[in-house]
């Protein structure tokens, strides 16, 4: 059993430095490069190309017995940079969220047109400010099906996590596994992390140090 205190250190800040081990050392080591768009965001050749319209992805993912993710980044934010080039670097993360999400990438002050889960068209900065997102990058997760997406209040509805700032990839890939495993369920996501840090613990099991 870990203690409070050590599960604290790990998991209590939540965004920025949590786990030990040099992630970046580990990512500049692989042969792992990202691509950039044309204004230099980094993104991910795996990722959704879509028409932005959260009905119809979710659709998608559903089809393909995916769950649905929103990324949203900024230009110039180095927590997404850091997220490309350390997390989606681990193999086993990209390749967990390959086969159980579809992620859709979008620009919080991006002005392509989007059209949210009730048939509204808005602009993505109008999106992320409907969807109060604050931080950047944010990861939203939503429910399997779009059903009650489309009526009054429903939008809000349809939002099971999010992953607000940027994680380490330990706990970046345990949130996508929280969701996958539909841990919102039945506890939180501290709690579902605190749980997983147990078990490595009573099997002694030193964690990743990716």
């Amino acid at each position: 059993m870990i203690s409070r205190r050590h599960f604290n250190l790990m998991a209590g800040a939540g965004t920025l430095g949590l786990l030990s081990g040099p992630a970046s050392a580990w990512a500049a080591q692989t042969a792992y490069k990202p691509t950039r768009t044309e204004d230099g965001q980094y993104t991910e050749p795996w990722f959704l190309e879509g028409f932005l319209d959260l009905k119809d992805d979710l659709e998608t993912a559903q089809k393909g017995g995916k769950r649905l993710a929103v990324l949203w980044e900024l230009a110039g934010c180095p927590y997404c940079r850091e997220t490309h080039l350390v997390n989606f670097a681990v193999p086993e993360i990209t390749n967990y969220i390959k086969e159980n999400f579809e992620i859709v990438q979008m620009d919080y002050n991006g002005l392509r047109d989007t059209v949210d889960f009730n048939g509204d068209t808005l602009k993505e900065k109008n999106l992320a400010k409907r969807h109060k997102i604050r931080f950047t990058p944010t990861v939203q997760f939503f429910a399997e099906t779009p059903k009650g997406g489309e009526t009054k209040g429903g939008i809000n509805k349809m939002e099971v996590a999010r992953m607000p700032g940027y994680f380490r990839p330990f706990h970046f890939l345990t949130m996508f596994q929280y969701v996958r495993e539909k841990g919102y369920e039945t506890g939180n996501y501290r709690s579902y992390l605190k749980t997983k840090i147990e078990s490595y613990s009573r099997k002694g099991k030193k964690l990743p140090s990716w």
